[in-house]
């Protein structure tokens, strides 16, 4: 049936299976414009009687071997005569443009779909757009929003090509009042004749190397920039190799090092490929030198050559001057506390300790992220992103309080999803971790592990940890001796472990960290309670005098800084405060407050009611499944009563309060229900209001730490063959998230991320405690683990970005059926 008009009187139940079952999925999985919406709608109209009984009917066939509500509320319109056409209207005033695409009418079908290309200037181009339905079908190109002139054609033909013509293309078709628009095509042209001399190549649509990538001698600090261009139909990919290895996300044309050191010296080359063809270029040596001073008029007598050769000499001559005064090119903390262990006894103190040392650490200007309860996956993932903060100069300081164990001088901390008993393949590794800092160049590497070090006993296998590389900037603060046990002290309120008891007390001291340490380790030396069964051991490589006051001094607003800076904002946006107006002139204020990273609180109060009303209560519920909130525990009247005792002296007074933990866990947007409930002088009855909220994703949700372990991420810690951490994911590197991931307005605002919290030091953690030799101590670990167990449809392309996949998404997402049926 070609003729739409038709199509659209058509019965709901005469529509084809896959499209019924399509549309069934579709408004199945939709929360708030799903299939009790859409009863809702229909039910309000009375040509179709929809009763609330046949509603839950509908319900039911959750609980059926795939049922589906949808499908079955579908069936029953349909049964009361319900039409295509009268469907479309009720999906248009549910705004669901994803349901309204499944049942868009037979028409214009796109069989011939441009293909992206890399070409080199000077040839003769075609883009080919392909269509049929209709025996009048006419056409137009666009590049990017704009209207290509003349472009009216099947085929767009450029003769010849020129550099200017590079970019995205898209073809709509349009067919008396419909249109359709063909898959985007990337453009990209070479001129290789002006960089390289006079080239002439074929333009088969065969794989090609036109821009070879040349040698190059540099000094330290320089940067290195190698170029590799080629041809092709598809576009070609790239992978950049050194000395044989490939470079972690050099998957451009270009392989550009902003800052070369020595140890970038070395041997490149290039692999291009394309559908099942493989291509190399040449090997090209480049050469590192170390950086001189020369005066104007000595350099000018110099040849490149002398002072490349001056540079070596002098570098062996300076290596032993004093340093001048450390400072850090930025200062980034990582803090997992794991307490609600699964399998394993639960811990009281990381939750102090991890809130305490947060609030410090931020006096100190670190960016700092705070995970409270992590999976294996999730810590995975945290300390994945938690690299991407990492660059050349950067204080990096990982915190680690929970259950853990040493093997073979390895240290691993343990998830709180991990089996009983665990092995190495459940944890994390904490040299591997330190392995990846390396990489990143970073100014200091601290570790802190608040854990056991005892021997696992079940854990036989020897970890294959890669050797790590000799840097001067190494500091372990282990909060006991290995082989030995680390403590939380018993009391009824919370309080912090013996490390960070003493800890907190140096941390704000501008010393070298090695000596604040110290210093901690004699204080804990004299705490009687864990005389002879903990103490502070301190490893240390670190050969200046670096210390955590030292200031920033960044190197430039680079990409990679405001990328790192972006980054660390994304992770700690709070929802804004809002304001609920409901018909029955009663309005409600929504807050929003970050416990930790993963940790948001809400308070609801209630600003405004009608003279006329007597009495009003809000509330939130129907929160989604993912974050598993005990509704025994929502909407409190005090922040304690909801397990927020750390938060509770920097919230507002006189709310509800509510408490969502595990935001790591979020997969879809935050929505949930703000419920009314009044009583008017006039009516004896109480009368309800509700208003769906969504408050996008808060905090930590952005990052998407419950995904499957990245490849090329923290996941194999130990690179041992059975360990359950491979993925076909690609990790992106910063300049993904730099140029995706951001909207402009997180340029100015990262800074005041935390504009709700306020309070230094937990308000709980009991300094004035007295402990005495009766003090109760519980471990962080044991020998023995076997324990018990509507808007309209635009006919011109949608802004684009640089990648062609997501450019395709957003803009198909985009298109609505409009109001015209």
């Amino acid at each position: 049936m070609s003729d739409s008009s038709d199509f659209y009187s058509l019965n709901v139940n005469t529509l084809k299976e896959p499209i019924l079952k399509k549309l069934s999925e579709v408004l199945d999985k939709t929360n708030n414009k799903g299939w009790r919406k859409l009863g809702e709608i229909v039910a309000s109209d009375r040509r179709f009687k929809v009763s609330g009984e046949e509603m839950d009917r509908c319900s039911l066939k959750v609980l059926e071997l795939e049922g589906s509500p949808s499908r079955s509320l579908l069936r029953l319109i349909g049964d009361r005569g319900c039409s295509v056409k009268d469907l479309v209207e009720f999906l248009q005033t549910m705004g669901h443009a994803e349901a309204l695409q499944c049942i868009k009418p037979p028409g214009i079908k796109i069989i011939i779909q441009p293909q992206s290309q890399a070409v080199m200037s000077g040839h003769t181009v075609r883009l080919s757009c392909h269509a049929v339905g209709h025996p009048n079908i006419q056409y137009q190109w666009f590049k990017m929003k704009e209207e290509v002139p003349n472009g009216n054609s099947p085929e767009l033909v450029f003769s010849p090509v020129h550099v200017q013509d590079a970019g995205f293309y898209i073809c709509r078709v349009n067919c008396g009042g419909s249109f359709e628009f063909s898959q985007w095509a990337q453009l990209e042209v070479f001129d290789v004749a002006a960089t390289y001399g006079s080239v002439c190549h074929s333009i088969d649509g065969r794989l090609k190397i036109v821009i070879q990538p040349q040698p190059q001698r540099l000094l330290i600090g320089d940067t290195l920039d190698l170029v590799c261009g080629a041809v092709g139909k598809p576009i070609p990919q790239y992978q950049w190799y050194k000395n044989g290895l490939p470079i972690k996300d050099a998957t451009k044309k270009r392989c550009l090092i902003p800052y070369v050191t020595l140890e970038h010296e070395g041997k490149y080359r290039c692999e291009v490929f394309s559908n099942e063809e493989y291509l190399w270029t040449q090997d090209v040596h480049i050469q590192i030198g170390p950086r001189i001073s020369f005066k104007l008029s000595e350099a000018m007598e110099c040849s490149e050559e002398d002072i490349y050769a001056f540079g070596q000499n002098e570098f062996e001559n300076n290596r032993h001057r004093s340093p001048e005064k450390a400072c850090a090119t930025d200062k980034v903390a990582l803090l997992i506390g794991n307490m609600s262990y699964q399998n394993h006894p639960k811990l009281k103190a990381p939750m102090v300790d991890v809130y305490d040392l947060t609030n410090l650490l931020r006096q100190l200007n670190f960016k700092v992220v705070s995970l409270l309860d992590l999976t294996e996956s999730e810590m995975r993932n945290a300390v994945d992103e938690f690299l991407l903060l990492l660059d050349k100069g950067v204080y990096g300081l990982l915190y680690y309080a929970g259950h853990g164990y040493e093997n073979y001088g390895n240290s691993f901390m343990v998830p709180v999803d991990a089996p009983n008993p665990y092995r190495s393949a459940n944890c994390l590794c904490v040299q591997s971790i330190l392995k990846l800092m390396q990489e990143k160049e970073t100014g200091l590497n601290v570790f802190l592990l608040d854990m056991c070090r005892k021997r696992n006993i079940h854990d036989d296998i020897i970890p294959n940890v890669e050797a790590l590389r000799v840097t001067a900037n190494i500091v372990f603060g282990y909060a006991t001796c290995q082989d030995a046990e680390a403590f939380e002290l018993n009391s009824s309120g919370f309080t912090n472990g013996v490390f960070i008891k003493f800890l907190k007390k140096r941390l704000l001291e501008d010393e070298k960290i090695t000596v604040l340490l110290d210093r901690v380790a004699e204080d804990m030396g004299k705490f009687d309670p864990t005389k002879g069964k903990q103490a502070l051991e301190i490893r240390s490589s670190l050969s200046e005098k670096r210390a955590l006051t030292d200031p920033i001094q960044p190197t430039g607003c680079s990409d990679e800084t405001m990328a790192r800076n972006l980054q660390w904002a994304k992770a700690h946006e709070l929802p804004e405060s809002m304001c609920l107006s409901f018909d029955c002139g009663v309005q409600i204020k929504l807050g929003f407050a970050a416990e930790f990273s993963n940790v948001l609180v809400i308070y609801t109060s209630i600003v405004k009611k009608p003279e006329d009303m007597s009495s009003c209560q809000a509330y939130v519920t129907n929160f989604t499944p993912e974050l598993d909130v005990d509704p025994k525990e929502m909407n409190k009247g005090t922040p304690e009563e909801t397990g927020s005792y750390l938060l509770s002296k920097s919230l507002p007074q006189h709310c509800l309060y509510t408490r969502l933990s595990s935001l790591q866990k979020l997969k879809e947007q935050l929505m949930f229900t703000v419920c009314l409930q009044g009583k008017f002088t006039s009516v004896e009855d109480l009368v309800d209001w509700s208003m769906e909220v969504n408050i996008g994703k808060p905090l930590i949700a952005k990052l998407d730490l419950h995904r499957t372990v990245r490849r090329n991420s923290c996941l194999q810690t130990c690179l041992m063959p059975h360990s359950p951490s491979h993925s076909p994911c690609h990790s992106p590197g910063a300049e993904h998230y730099y140029q995706h991931c951001y909207p402009q307005q997180y340029q100015s605002s990262y800074l005041g991320v935390y504009d709700h919290i306020h309070g230094l030091g937990s308000p709980c953690a009991s300094n004035s405690l007295e402990f005495g030799a009766h003090c109760n101590l519980t471990p962080y670990h044991q020998d023995d683990m076997s324990f018990p167990v509507s808007p309209t449809r635009v006919n011109i392309p949608i802004e684009t970005t640089d990648d062609i996949n997501e450019l395709q998404t957003s803009f198909i997402d985009s298109l609505q059926m409009n109001d015209r049926y």
